[in-house]
């Protein structure tokens, strides 16, 4: 086989799209396709997200089902050239590239903490007593207090107020933000 020239010079996510239930032979096949053509500097991974979810049967019995949270994606980190652009949409199950007229467009870094590719570690100094707004996830813009940080799993539990009352809830770091206190206004009480 020819070198391979990139257009890039860093491994970047790509999205592919593939045929409903083909996900996972696409998968193995690009696994092949590395390890055939010597590619494992190229094609750096290739991932499907998936998340556990307990469904309940007909008769009664729950059973932990892992479900796709994407059907008809497979995601792909690669150093893109058009050679590779060639062989991965050639692979049985691709119906193309997510992006103008085939050609991929990168994920952005938001975009591939939201789908869990990769683990981001962030070099935060959360501390307990700290002020934080929620910027993503379920809890979006709530603003609550840590009560307690984990450095090693990079989560905190934080209060806020939900519904009237205060929740205490687990947020990993990379969904918050250290807020200064002089940012948050407290309205005054109509009984001053």
């Amino acid at each position: 086989m020819a070198a391979i020239t990139p257009l890039d010079s860093e491994p970047r996510w790509y999205i592919l799209h593939t045929y409903s239930g083909y996900e996972s032979m696409v998968r193995e096949s690009l696994f092949r396709l590395i390890e055939n053509n010597n590619l494992s500097d190229q094609i750096v991974d290739v991932k499907i997200p998936t998340e556990q979810t307990i469904e309940e049967k007909a008769n009664g019995k729950k059973k932990v089902v892992e479900r796709k949270l994407l059907p008809c994606y497979v995601f792909i980190k690669m150093i893109y050239s058009n050679q590779l652009w060639y062989l991965v949409t050639n692979t049985r199950g691709v119906t193309g590239f997510v992006g103008p007229q085939g050609r991929p467009i990168p994920m952005k870094d938001d975009e591939i903490r939201k789908m869990r590719l990769e683990e981001f570690v962030v070099d935060a100094d959360f501390q307990t007593g700290d002020r934080v707004s929620i910027d993503n996830g379920p809890l979006e813009g709530f603003i609550g207090t840590i009560k307690e940080v984990n450095n090693d799993t990079q989560r905190a539990r934080v209060l806020i107020t939900m519904f009237g009352r205060e929740q205490d809830v687990e947020v990993e770091y990379i969904q918050m933000k250290k807020i200064s206190s002089d940012a948050v206004e407290i309205p005054a009480s109509d009984d001053e």
